[in-house]
């Protein structure tokens, strides 16, 4: 099979049918099987969240056509050809910003501490205000579009859409088009409790703060699992699954709690073990409003949040 996909590479190469020679590795099915099965079978020295990323950024072709469905049915005989192409993002460089993944339509981006979602003010730092000087920058005729925010101090997954539309098309069906969105902290205290829920409404007052009510105060409800992954006699290292996306969620949750975030100032907690907010965004899927396939991402859990408890 190796020397028939060899042949195969050198004819399309001359063909120029399938781009300029070595912007793709060239494969020749053997035997039937869902595409993304095959591709992580016979993909190698490539991550599997790499291969999954290049499917869904258009990175596959089969017989000359770009697929991203994932269970594309193969059949023997079919010619694979899997980009190679270096994206702009590989020459992106920001000690506040790293893109996750890049398509037409969207950017997932992974925040750190210290810079706004967007601007708030003259001259802030702030993640759009990066993207577009990268879009400039890369010649993209466009403009990234806030879709979701993370506060400042607060790092992890973010999605900007890059048009008008597919923004409108993520936020008017916020809900349905985002089937997993987890957090994961470092709270004061040893958590009493595996697992749980914590619903209550939420409200701002006068003075910025969220406050919480077990009663409808004219505020909006807010629902958050939590599942404590470890802990220690002063800390616990807890993921939080959002059912709802109210501003300042998780921190006012577990300042309800009795375990508030640590380095939460804002929230009551001058614990501060990692020297930040420890609270990071760290899985977010979403179905992509545009081909509708879903995405799914993961971060790994901060490293200082892993060392409070070596």
């Amino acid at each position: 099979m190796a020397h028939q996909s060899n042949k195969w590479q050198k004819s399309a190469n001359q063909r120029g049918g399938y781009g300029v020679p070595n912007e793709y590795a060239y494969y020749v099915v053997g035997k039937p099987a869902p595409l993304l099965e095959w591709l992580l079978e016979n993909i190698k020295g490539e991550s599997k969240t790499k291969i999954k990323l290049t499917l869904q950024g258009r990175g596959i072709k089969v017989d000359g056509k770009i697929i991203t469905q994932f269970d594309y049915a193969l059949r023997p005989g079919m010619k694979i050809s899997v980009s190679k192409t270096k994206k702009n993002n590989d020459k992106f460089k920001n000690r506040f910003v790293k893109i996750v993944y890049e398509d037409r339509y969207l950017v997932v981006v992974e925040k750190n501490v210290g810079i706004l979602s967007m601007a708030a003010g003259h001259s802030t730092l702030n993640v759009k205000a990066v993207l577009d000087d990268y879009f400039h920058k890369s010649r993209q005729n466009c403009q990234a579009h806030v879709v979701h925010r993370l506060d400042r101090d607060t790092s992890g997954l973010m999605i900007y859409a890059k048009d008008k539309q597919t923004e409108l098309a993520l936020e008017n069906d916020w809900h349905n088009n985002v089937y997993d969105r987890r957090y994961v902290a470092v709270v004061s205290g040893e958590m009493e409790e595996d697992e749980g829920t914590i619903a209550n409404w939420l409200k701002d007052n006068k003075a910025y703060i969220t406050y919480s009510s077990p009663t409808d105060n004219g505020g909006k409800y807010a629902v958050t699992h939590f599942h404590t992954l470890t802990r220690s006699t002063d800390y616990s290292l807890v993921e939080f699954r959002l059912e709802t996306g109210r501003k300042n969620q998780i921190r006012v949750h577990t300042a309800d709690m009795g375990h508030p975030v640590c380095g939460d100032i804002k929230y009551g907690n001058e614990d501060d073990p990692c020297h930040r907010l420890c609270l990071h965004a760290y899985v977010l899927c979403f179905y992509h409003p545009v081909t509708h396939q879903p995405m799914e991402f993961e971060t790994p859990i901060p490293a200082e949040f892993r060392k409070v408890f070596k």
